[in-house]
C-alpha cells in the first residue's frame, strides 16, 4: 500500500495536465503554472503542444509521448524522475489517458513510488454528458468503438442491457457506420451528438438515433455520442423487434434465414419460434 498526499510531496512528480479541447480561455492558471515549473513536458503531438506553449509563453523542454512509443517512453519518463526532474504529460486536447496516451507511464511511475498528480481541466466526455439532457448518473464512458462492423456488434451487444447512460467518442468519417450499429444493437434510443465542443461552431443535437442518422452527412468535427441506457425492464415485444433487426442484417450478410433466426434468438434471449413467425410476417 502507498498513500500519496499530493500537496505535501517534496519529490519529483508526474503531473497529468488537462489541456483545452478548443477554447484556450479554458486553460487553468494552475495548469499554466505547472507546465512552466516542471522540467519536461511529454506530449502526444509535439507540434500541436508547441502551439499551446507558445500562446502561453511556456518554454519548458518538450518530448514526444504518443500511442506508438508510450511503453518505451514511459521508461524514459521514469528515468527523468529518477534524475530528480518532474514531468508533465499532456495530450492534444482534454485529459491524458482518456482515449489518449499516458496509462503505461502512470502505472510504471506510481509503482515506482513517485507521486502522480492530476491537474484539472477540460474534458469533452463530461461537457457532452451534462448538456445532453440524458441522465448523468450513472454513466459508462466507452471511448471509441471498434472500426469494423464485427467489432462494434460484439461491443454493443455486451452493452445493450446496461442501464447506464453510454458515452462514446467518434470521428466524422465513421459516425454513420457507428450509429447504424447502435441502432441495430441498442434500438432507436434517445441520444445527443455533441460536436466542436467549446469552439465557435459548438453544437448539441438531441433526438433519437434514427433522427440523427438523417443528418449525419452534414456533420463535421470531433464528436461525442451520448446514448440513453437500457430501460430497467424491456418488454418481450421490444426484444423481439431488436432481434428481428439482427435477423435481417444476418440475412443481408448471407446467412440462411433459419440460422439467422436461431443466432438472433440466442443473442436476445427470445423465443426462436416467435421470432421465426415474426420474420415471415414481414
Amino acid at each position: 500500500m502507498h498513500r500519496q498526499k499530493s500537496f505535501e510531496e517534496n519529490r519529483p512528480s508526474l503531473y497529468l495536465v488537462a489541456t483545452p479541447i478548443g477554447n484556450l480561455d479554458e486553460f487553468t492558471p494552475r495548469a499554466v503554472q505547472i507546465l512552466r515549473e516542471v522540467d519536461v513536458i511529454a506530449a502526444e503531438d509535439t507540434r500541436n503542444t508547441m502551439k499551446l506553449l507558445s500562446h502561453f509563453d511556456i518554454k519548458t523542454h518538450l518530448v514526444a509521448h504518443h500511442a506508438f512509443n508510450e511503453k518505451e517512453s514511459a521508461k524514459g519518463l521514469l528515468k527523468f524522475l529518477e534524475e530528480g526532474k518532474s514531468v508533465a504529460v499532456v495530450s492534444d486536447a482534454g485529459y491524458p489517458l482518456i482515449s489518449d496516451p499516458g496509462l503505461p507511464a502512470t502505472q510504471l511511475i506510481s509503482e515506482a513510488g513517485y507521486p502522480v498528480i492530476p491537474i484539472s481541466g477540460a474534458n469533452a466526455m463530461l461537457n457532452a454528458l451534462v448538456a445532453s439532457g440524458l441522465p448523468v448518473q450513472p454513466f459508462l464512458f466507452y471511448g471509441f468503438l471498434g472500426s469494423s462492423e464485427k467489432e462494434r456488434t460484439v461491443q454493443l451487444h455486451a452493452l445493450a442491457q446496461y442501464p447506464q447512460t453510454l458515452i462514446f467518442y467518434e470521428a466524422p468519417h465513421r459516425v454513420r457506420k457507428m450509429l447504424m450499429s447502435c441502432l441495430r444493437e441498442l434500438g432507436d434510443r434517445k441520444m445527443c451528438l455533441a460536436r466542436e465542443l467549446t469552439k465557435k461552431h459548438e453544437e448539441f443535437i438531441r433526438g433519437t438515433i434514427s433522427e440523427i442518422l438523417n443528418i449525419d452527412e452534414e456533420l463535421k468535427g470531433e464528436m461525442v455520442i451520448v446514448i440513453a441506457g437500457a430501460a430497467a425492464c424491456e418488454s418481450k415485444d421490444d426484444l423481439l423487434q431488436k432481434a428481428l433487426i439482427d435477423v435481417q442484417q444476418f440475412v443481408n450478410d448471407g446467412m440462411r434465414a433459419k440460422a439467422a433466426v436461431q443466432t438472433a434468438a440466442d443473442l436476445h434471449k427470445v423465443s426462436k419460434n416467435e421470432l421465426y413467425q415474426l420474420y415471415h410476417q414481414q
